[in-house]
């Protein structure tokens, strides 16, 4: 392989100006059944029934987006996913997402079960706490990080945990999940060496072992 060929391999899209989006419409399968928690406003769930022919549900806490999810004519309806998903059955998806809403939880263990309840697989993508630009900042100024993956001020951010990618693979291996696939990204380039320091976005493709 020239060294041509694999630099453009190791770039990644942008779906809805996101990279992680990318990945996960590259994950889910067509005409697969598709839950996302924390979906904003729908736009990944409108992308995925409409290039996928998925069956789109979400969940959002925020009544607002709610609705302006409904006008795009994706299924969403009003929750806390930190109170739980008892109201899908085992089984009910083919897929959960949980993308940059990991890190937003109050009991993320929890919430990765339930997904694992509901979904055949969960699809999980957070922004990397590990990453080199968030330590420098931490070790320069001596204050909670402000970077483009953390952009707040530490007492306006939506942020409860930070996790890095180390902390997600031990929290996998403490669960028993199965990581059926990794995807480590720095702006639009995949990371294969030192992910826990060099990556941006981790992107997971887990299910139960």
């Amino acid at each position: 392989m020239s060294a041509h060929t694999a630099r453009k391999r190791a770039f990644v899209p942008e779906l809805l100006g996101r990279s992680d989006y990318a990945i996960i419409g590259q994950i889910v399968d067509p005409n697969t059944r598709v839950l996302d928690l924390g979906c904003g406003e729908g736009e990944l769930l409108e992308w995925l029934a409409h290039n996928k022919n998925v069956d789109a549900r979400g969940v959002e806490i925020s009544g607002a987006k709610v609705q302006r999810a409904i006008a795009r004519g994706v299924s969403v309806f009003q929750s806390d996913i930190d109170a739980g998903l008892a109201d899908f059955p085992d089984r009910a998806f083919d897929y959960v997402i949980l993308s940059q809403t990991l890190q937003e939880t109050r009991h993320p263990r929890e919430v990765l079960r339930e997904m694992l309840r509901v979904g055949l697989r969960g699809i999980v993508a957070f922004p990397n706490f590990g990453h080199w630009a968030v330590r420098l900042s931490m070790l320069v100024s001596g204050r909670a990080p402000r970077t483009s993956l953390f952009p707040y001020e530490w007492y306006d951010s939506p942020n409860i945990h930070f996790l890095t990618v180390q902390d997600f693979e031990s929290l996998a291996a403490a669960e028993g999940f199965r990581v059926e696939r990794r995807y480590f990204l720095a702006g639009h380039r995949t990371v294969t060496w030192l992910p826990n320091l060099l990556a941006e976005v981790a992107v997971y493709l887990v299910s139960q072992a």
